[in-house]
């Protein structure tokens, strides 16, 4: 029968949804009995460490619910090597608040100068905010938005991406779309517009997007809801993977022998 309480508790504790307070109150209370603390502040303690837990399995299912292809911060990002870009603005951006205000950002600059690293690190920081965040390549997107269409669930993929606080397009411009994919990729957008945010990376500047989409119309439209509450970040530079391919060459080379 002594044991009752501790069942009974666990299993309050169990429908509850409090894992941490089940995992943790019995040695926090033998704790806090050798340090002559209060009930009041064990229970305060205990409610702190349930919320850190929490926010910490929130964090982790963002992550995974974002589909990032990996998982990378800003920390790692090599700002030096983009004079271009505005260390100072990216800085503000992971702060989120962007996300709140509905604004969007466009990464632009030639292949290889980090536009993905920098989506992956503004994703990564949204994430850490609690936000929902999906990651996908203007390709790959443009491909489930076909799928669904044929499958007869466009509206229900429609609704999900426009549950997602952000919404992140990589790689805009690498792949020309057809006249249906344009259209659907700008439904998309323009279902986001003043209601959710987009970053967009892109190789190309804008007076080249209407080879992506074929139409100067539809190019024009796109542009017009995309950049009305923009941050552009200028990402031009050498490319990071040539870089390391040369650094790799030159490392493999053997040394010449001398005349």
């Amino acid at each position: 029968m002594s044991d009752t309480p501790q069942v009974l508790l666990a299993h309050h504790l169990k429908a509850l949804r409090l894992p941490t307070f089940l995992r943790e109150y019995d040695k926090l209370a033998r704790q806090c009995a050798a340090e002559g603390v209060d009930h009041s502040r064990y229970l305060l303690r205990l409610a702190e460490l349930e919320m850190i837990d929490r926010e910490r399995r929130t964090v982790e299912r963002r992550i995974k619910e974002a589909r990032f292809p990996a998982v990378k911060s800003l920390d790692s990002f090599d700002f030096a090597a983009i004079p271009s870009l505005n260390k100072t603005l990216v800085l503000e951006l992971a702060r989120s608040e962007y996300v709140t205000r509905r604004e969007n950002v466009i990464a632009v600059g030639n292949s290889g100068t980090g536009k993905t690293h920098i989506a992956l690190g503004l994703g990564l920081a949204a994430c850490q905010k609690g936000l929902p965040v999906g990651f996908t390549t203007a390709a790959a997107l443009v491909n489930e938005l076909h799928e669904a269409h044929d499958e007869k669930r466009l509206q229900r993929l429609q609704r999900q991406l426009a549950g997602l606080k952000l919404l992140i397009v990589d790689e805009l411009g690498y792949v020309p779309l057809s006249q249906t994919g344009a259209e659907l990729l700008f439904e998309v957008f323009s279902q986001r517009y003043e209601r959710g945010s987009i970053i967009v990376t892109s190789n190309l500047p804008f007076d080249e997007w209407t080879g992506v989409f074929g139409s100067e119309r539809l190019t024009g439209a796109l542009l017009d809801r995309l950049t009305h509450h923009v941050h552009i970040l200028e990402m031009n530079g050498d490319s990071f993977r040539l870089k390391h391919s040369r650094g790799q060459i030159v490392e493999e080379q053997p040394p010449q022998e001398p005349d």
